[in-house]
């Protein structure tokens, strides 16, 4: 999708004025912003005199959701190895009974080692959630900095045609 000026941007983020631009339009209008031609990109980031402040604003609240997801990740990951470790540890009462059939200790064991499997399972998926997450952490700070460079590459460039005129 290309946008080719102010109103298919506004359009886009789903705001009728500049001054609706909240943190998190900052964040998508910085995703946006390779699909904008670099004048109007200038153009739109001119209108901001803080934009500085909406994009340092920005990545704090993409710090605090990260930091959040993180800890509530930590906290889901806790339960579930206690969790595989309290089977293990049913499945070990079990084994250690006199009674048991040799038939019933090699599905114990089975059991046991099956849940050592699912919980392995369990944290590869969690660590490729947690590269994903980290991902898309860098790629939305990336889009900031990229405005933000924009935004001061914008300023050179009319800094200097106020200076040769």
């Amino acid at each position: 999708m290309s946008l080719n000026s102010e109103d298919e941007v506004k359009k886009a983020l789903d705001i009728d004025s500049w001054r609706n631009l909240s943190k998190d339009k900052v964040i998508k209008f910085a995703a946006m912003m390779p699909d904008m031609s670099k004048e109007v990109s200038i153009k739109i980031i001119e209108q901001f005199p803080k934009f500085k402040e909406l994009a340092l604003g920005a990545l704090s609240v993409i710090e605090k959701e990260h930091e959040s997801t993180l800890a509530s990740n930590a906290q889901s990951q806790t339960h579930v190895h206690t969790a595989y470790q309290d089977i293990r540890k049913m499945l070990q009462d079990e084994l250690e009974r006199e009674d048991l059939s040799a038939e019933d200790r090699r599905i114990l064991i089975e059991q046991l080692m099956e849940t050592g499997e699912k919980e392995f399972e369990k944290d590869t998926e969690n660590k490729q959630f947690l590269d994903g997450l980290f991902n898309k952490a860098l790629m939305g700070v990336g889009g900031l900095v990229a405005a933000s460079l924009v935004f001061v590459g914008g300023k050179v460039v009319l800094q200097r045609a106020n200076d040769s005129a």
